[in-house]
């Protein structure tokens, strides 16, 4: 099956590695799609969740942080401005896996445990967020399967 997919990828005269991009960048932004989706949707729970780790005006920080990866995301899938959608995405990832996932305040060890994976998990997509951004800053022109080649920086 995936041999026949590549067969015709290069009957069609498509780049596989523009493929490739374009398959990342969809799983990359559905995480954040579905996610900025709950944080609209679930806002009073997000919110009081958010609060209970300490963080100020949690409603605000809330709805503004579910826009901001929601945006983000539909910029990196669509290809539209998708360096300013990666960096909303990092913006949003590094205060998050800190004031959220603070593994080291905790003290039962199971909670710590999840604590952990959730900063490393934030720490990681951050990570790749920072990638995309390098590419569709340095690339922007280039990159297929975009709504627009505009970036803004």
């Amino acid at each position: 099956m995936v041999k026949l997919i590549i067969k015709e990828i290069k009957l069609l005269g498509i780049n596989k590695m523009e493929v490739a991009l374009l398959v990342g960048r969809l799983f990359f932004a559905l995480l954040f799609i579905g996610s900025g989706i709950g944080h609209l949707r679930q806002t009073a729970a997000m919110a009081g969740y958010a609060s209970s780790k300490g963080v100020p005006a949690a409603k605000a920080a809330t709805i503004i942080s579910g826009l901001m990866i929601l945006l983000g995301a539909a910029y990196i899938a669509l290809g539209f401005y998708a360096d300013l959608g990666a960096l909303l995405i990092f913006i949003f990832l590094i205060p998050t896996a800190f004031l959220m996932h603070p593994y080291w305040k905790e003290t039962d060890a199971m909670a710590k445990m999840n604590e952990m994976i959730a900063f490393n998990k934030d720490i990681a997509l951050a990570g790749a967020a920072l990638a995309f951004f390098y590419i569709f800053a340095k690339h922007g022109e280039t990159v297929g399967f975009v709504l627009s080649n505009t970036t803004l920086f």
